[in-house]
């Protein structure tokens, strides 16, 4: 990529998703990714399992015992491609933006954590899956491949995710580097303050910006027609992500957040010439690479 653009207003937006309702989550997709627009944004991106919402139960309830709780998830996946899919690049396309949003990805009998990467004129330009569902979330999902470890070219830099706990894996981490990543997008269910640093370490590892963005979402949130919803969320107040949302530099800077308790969105510019002046210091798959000690072997198909 040549002469990208001098700065580039981010969006990450901390926000509860519409609890098992696909089309009413994707409608506050809308309405957040139009507030991010106005604002200048041209880059607005979600937290991990956005659409209908991630299974946070399967942490709280005894393996298979959640069948009607599964049952209406998987009916509120998103297909790719689908209708659905095709009302997220709609956003896009309708806010001129880029726009990154974690899905619950429905293929056949299984269901993937993905990210799906939309242009400024709606068009898909790809997703990533999840590669290792982490615990509980293994009674939920698949695991992905490295088929869609993709990283994309915008005009304010090359663009590419990896979801929550995958960020803790150093070779996946090395496959977004390899790969040119300048904005890392990290969509997240981890509210911890080890989060925020790791976030931090990130950037100034692979010398790019790094927006972790985390739901925030409470019992309240879960409609009291759920079966056993009281038994499985103590009350309005118990918080299944209080949210952790924070943009952090190349230099490992923190430049908005990270913000707890409450919807938001975090804007930050970005800037490429500072990604490369970053990288003249410390160049983890350049300069201060040894090829001739250490290997990356990714396999794509």
């Amino acid at each position: 990529m040549t002469n990208p653009a001098p700065t580039t207003l981010v969006a990450a937006v901390q926000a509860a998703p519409v609890f098992l309702d696909r089309e009413a989550t994707i409608e506050k997709v809308g309405t957040l990714t139009k507030e991010a627009a106005a604002a200048g944004a041209r880059l607005v991106a979600f937290p991990e399992g956005f659409v209908p919402t991630y299974p946070d139960w399967v942490w709280r309830t005894t393996p298979w015992a959640d069948g009607e709780w599964y049952a209406r998830w998987i009916d509120q996946c998103v297909d790719v491609p689908g209708a659905a899919c095709d009302a997220l690049g709609e956003v896009a396309r309708e806010n001129g933006v880029h726009l990154a949003v974690p899905v619950n990805e429905r293929a056949g009998g299984t269901v993937y954590n993905t990210i799906l990467y939309f242009a400024p004129d709606g068009a898909l330009l790809g997703k990533h899956r999840k590669l290792v569902a982490t615990g509980g979330e293994r009674l939920a999902w698949g695991m992905g491949d490295g088929s869609t470890l993709p990283v994309f070219d915008t005009p304010f830099g090359r663009l590419g995710g990896l979801i929550c706990w995958e960020n803790y894996m150093p070779l996946a981490r090395v496959a977004m580097y390899e790969q040119g990543v300048d904005i890392l997008l990290a969509p997240t269910w981890d509210n911890s303050d080890v989060w925020v640093a790791s976030m931090r370490h990130i950037a100034k590892e692979g010398r790019c910006y790094v927006l972790g963005i985390t739901s925030c979402l409470r019992g309240s949130d879960v409609p009291a027609d759920f079966p056993g919803r009281d038994d499985i969320y103590g009350g309005d107040d118990d918080w299944m992500s209080r949210g952790n949302t924070v943009i952090v530099d190349p230099y490992g800077e923190i430049l908005a957040g990270p913000i707890s308790e409450t919807e938001g969105i975090l804007y930050a510019e970005v800037d490429v010439a500072k990604v490369r002046q970053s990288r003249r210091q410390f160049d983890v798959v350049g300069h201060y690479a040894r090829p001739d000690v250490f290997t990356l072997s990714v396999r794509r198909g």
